[in-house]
């Protein structure tokens, strides 16, 4: 008896978002999927203007490596990289201030969108989306204050939870973009709970992990004190943390936020659930401010980003870091390779 090789995946297709066409999306997708080595690991449609990418090939003195069609070509794409051109927007804008502009704002748009479609009828198989400013897409008329809430409409998902990964950390945010002091009028047991859910899925579908360990950090100094410092730990965390047991979830906490991230606590979990904003994103760019990727858990598509915004005071100054970018689009093909291999039936002879 033998047993036949594995089946050789095919490279999956990632598609690439150009983001604000103002911003440093193009440069840093340009300075990352110039890596030769990155190009061979997977195929990539980037969703974008053909004109503004050379632009910034141009200025980083790069050979242009892609080919192009128009978007209403669809992304077909055998090997190498593809720039699906939105050749019907006049953006020609290549000089003076860069911020929110409606045009760019439409164009980003679009480019979203578009690959969504593609995204939700498996063309591709995963996206990442370059960065955005949310004052464009409101000046073009686009009622989406971002991606995420974007992807949650088109996907008809309810539950999604931001969750950001470098140097091993994997942190889901209970509240994302909350002013502390509005927190306390949204602060509820399924709040907590919900990152919980979605951050035990997302390890045990896309990392593999079989039997995820989570932590959940506290809301308040030393998770309380026992009451002393809040009782928000006693009235909402641990009852969301005794449903998450109850069904099925290796969940530990609360943790004292201001321990939870030296390296003798965090490496016994393979994920951690903060309860705000810079809670959790402090210490991760601490770690790896260059490496960081926004993950939106919840979808049922791979969906990842750099952790930045345009940074429109260094856009088109090919001063640009694409650190974030090419760890966004690193993370995007393992996952998908991954759950492509998991869905592929064992051959044995």
């Amino acid at each position: 008896m033998s047993t036949a090789p594995e089946p050789r995946l095919r490279r999956p297709l990632i598609g690439v978002t150009m983001g604000d066409p103002l911003g440093i999306g193009p440069e840093v997708i340009v300075r990352a999927l110039a890596d030769t080595a990155l190009r061979t690991e997977a195929r990539f449609a980037i969703f974008g203007l053909h004109d503004v990418l050379e632009l910034a090939a141009d200025q980083l003195e790069v050979a242009p490596f892609w080919w192009r069609q128009p978007f209403e070509h669809g992304p077909r794409v055998g090997s190498g990289v593809l720039v699906v051109d939105f050749d019907d927007i006049p953006f020609a804008r290549s000089g003076g201030p860069r911020g929110p502009d409606a045009l760019a704002g439409e164009a980003s748009f679009r480019f979203v969108e578009e690959a969504v479609r593609h995204l939700r009828a498996g063309t591709i198989d995963a996206l990442v989306t370059g960065p955005i400013c949310k004052e464009s897409w409101q000046l073009a008329g686009r009622g989406f204050p971002g991606h995420t809430e974007l992807l949650a409409a088109r996907f008809d998902t309810r539950r999604v939870t931001m969750m950001f990964a470098a140097q091993g950390l994997r942190v889901a945010l209970a509240s994302a973009h909350v002013p502390l002091f509005e927190l306390r009028h949204q602060f509820t047991i399924g709040l907590v709970h919900q990152p919980i859910d979605l951050l035990d899925r997302a390890l045990r579908e896309w990392w593999g992990i079989e039997a995820p360990q989570i932590a959940v950090l506290g809301l308040n100094p030393h998770a309380g004190e026992g009451g002393l410092l809040g009782d928000e730990e006693q009235r909402i965390i641990e009852p969301a943390i005794l449903m998450a047991r109850q069904s099925g979830i290796h969940v530990s906490g609360p943790l004292p936020a201001d321990t939870a991230f030296t390296p003798q606590v965090c490496r016994r979990y393979d994920g951690i659930v903060a309860m705000y904003h810079d809670q959790g994103l402090i210490p991760v760019k601490m770690a790896a401010f260059h490496e960081a990727v926004n993950v939106t858990l919840g979808l049922p598509v791979i969906r990842t980003s750099p952790d930045h915004g345009t940074a429109f005071d260094i856009a088109g100054k090919a001063r640009a870091d694409a650190g974030s970018m090419t760890a966004a689009i690193r993370l995007a093909i393992e996952l998908a390779t991954a759950r492509a291999r998991r869905s592929t039936p064992a051959v044995t002879g």
